[in-house]
């Protein structure tokens, strides 16, 4: 496993999950259930849904180089551009998905009910996510499948973890705008890094 690319891809989806609709669904589900139950079958469907971003990527990772490259350039510049826009309307997109997830989970389920009510929430909710999309962009452009799982999955076990175990006192302090910015910005070098190397331009290592 390489820690360069597991920091590559465990930055960029912490920073596009952390303001996504991933924390505030988490958020709902642990306020319906227990935080840990939540947060395992949340877990889980990040789990399953990793795996199958970092296949997809690793059979575009097949194709040429070049035009690996721009797909993967293409992937980051729209994560850059819907955080951005994003940030702009972070507090009334943050309200609408609070509404969304409330209507979509039920109380009242605990152990493995619970479990698997989290996980089907969480999967059919975020089936072809922008974060999913990242991380087939990550796994095609480093070519390194087990580290991008492994840092795509961790930064989303550490966003659903902290919104099962501090959700409500983190939306009151962390200004979802200002991370979304950040994310946009970090989104936006990946793309422009990647063009680059799709357009053959040598860069320092």
């Amino acid at each position: 496993m390489d820690p360069s690319v597991l920091a590559a891809s465990f930055l960029p989806i912490l920073l596009l999950e952390l303001p996504d609709k991933t924390f505030v669904a988490t958020l709902v589900l642990a306020t319906r259930f227990r935080p840990l139950t939540a947060w395992v079958g949340v877990g889980l469907a990040f789990a399953v849904q990793c795996a199958v971003a970092v296949t997809a990527g690793g059979l575009l990772a097949r194709l040429p180089d070049r035009p690996v490259a721009a797909v993967a350039a293409a992937l980051f510049a729209i994560g850059a551009v819907t955080l951005f826009r994003g940030a702009a309307k972070a507090a009334a997109a943050e309200e609408e998905a609070l509404a969304e997830y409330q209507r979509k989970v039920r109380g009242g389920a605990s152990g493995l009910r619970a479990v698997g009510a989290s996980f089907g929430v969480v999967f059919l909710a975020e089936w072809g996510d922008l974060s999913q999309l990242f991380t087939a962009g990550l796994a095609a452009r480093f070519d390194d499948p087990l580290s991008v799982f492994a840092g795509a999955w961790a930064a989303l076990l550490v966003v659903s973890g902290l919104a099962a175990a501090a959700g409500a006192a983190i939306v009151r302090k962390v200004s979802v705008a200002t991370v979304s910015r950040v994310g946009g910005v970090v989104c936006a070098l990946l793309a422009v890094v990647t063009l680059l190397e799709a357009l053959g331009v040598d860069l320092p290592v």
